[in-house]
């Protein structure tokens, strides 16, 4: 069993530049539906300890969000899986199917610490990647 997998978009790239040690398929602008395509049967293929996943964000009207966030869910393996919020207000409908999702499997979800975001709104700051890093690490 790995120890750690990181999936998903941009807010995945950033916990993972805090946690090196973890396994990465994420990459930034990425969709659910265009994760699955190009990451999923490569994230399938093992088992892990603690899984983090941030998608969700970038989806978009065409994207079937729940259908495409169950697909990737019901294909890899983890002991420990926590789920990084898109936000209520930013994304009502992949906010939604996280916590439904979450939820059903037993998951974790973490919102972003709002308190250390960047002046987008959407991305956390350096300090905000850490706090999300050590809230997956805490139960490693």
């Amino acid at each position: 069993m790995i120890d750690c997998m990181i999936l998903g978009d941009s807010i995945a790239v950033g916990v993972s530049a805090v946690r090196p040690e973890c396994v990465s398929h994420s990459r930034s602008g990425w969709n659910s539906s265009r994760w699955n395509q190009d990451y999923l049967s490569a994230a399938s293929s093992k088992s892990y300890k603690t899984i983090v996943i941030s998608l969700g964000a970038n989806d978009h009207a065409g994207v079937r969000t729940e259908a495409e966030l169950r697909k990737m869910r019901e294909s890899i393996k983890g002991s420990k899986v926590f789920w990084i919020s898109p936000g209520q207000q930013r994304k009502p409908v992949a906010q939604a199917a996280i916590e439904k999702i979450a939820k059903e499997y037993g998951d974790t979800v973490l919102d972003r610490p709002q308190q250390q975001m960047s002046a987008d709104g959407v991305h956390p700051t350096r300090q905000g990647y850490v706090t999300l890093a050590q809230a997956t690490k805490s139960q490693d």
